[in-house]
């Protein structure tokens, strides 16, 4: 078999599992549906197979938007990776400013951004450590308990939904990923 991309429904025949049609193009190989063996995956480069009646593929056979967002999640659940979240416009260049209540001490001013960017990491390591929760070995009942201490974490932090510009990056008190 060629290293060009085959449709589904071309019909094929491998060497040692006999006459098959394609069924299902996946992200590195087809699953094949053979007629005495049932479904099987072979490779997109496995070049032992012979083309009986080719199908040309659909040009959306994989979307990008879906391996982007899958790649996301496995990027967000294994890794530190922290996706680019956008403040509200009306925030940017601003300062935040501390300004303690005895005039004899000096205010403290921080760029929003850096106190946006530290707010987000937080959110993040929220969320990493509901996931390692909910894969943990804990019991469900311990599960539940410390998923009520990150949902009252993020009800506390509800007040800074004001720097996002998106409501879909809000800080939430709901559960999101319940074990």
């Amino acid at each position: 078999m060629a290293e060009q991309l085959y449709g589904v429904g071309t019909r094929v025949e491998h060497p040692q599992f006999g006459l098959g049609v394609i069924t299902k193009i996946l992200f590195g190989s087809y699953e094949i549906t053979f007629v005495k063996r049932g479904q099987i995956e072979i490779a997109h480069h496995f070049q032992d197979m012979e083309i009986i009646e080719e199908v040309w593929p659909d040009k959306n056979t994989v979307e990008m938007a879906v391996v982007s967002k899958t790649l996301e999640g496995i990027l967000r659940k294994w890794s530190d990776f922290l996706p680019v979240i956008p403040m509200g416009d009306r925030w940017e260049g601003g300062t935040m400013i501390l300004k303690p209540a005895n005039p004899q001490h000096k205010s403290k001013e921080i760029p929003i951004e850096t106190f946006f960017h530290k707010i987000v990491m937080v959110r993040d390591r929220l969320r990493v450590m509901e996931q390692r929760i909910n894969s943990s070995k804990l019991s469900d009942e311990e599960k539940v308990n410390l998923q009520q201490y990150i949902s009252r974490i993020y009800g506390s932090l509800t007040t800074f939904n004001i720097l996002f510009e998106d409501k879909e990056h809000h800080f939430n008190s709901k559960l999101e990923n319940p074990a």
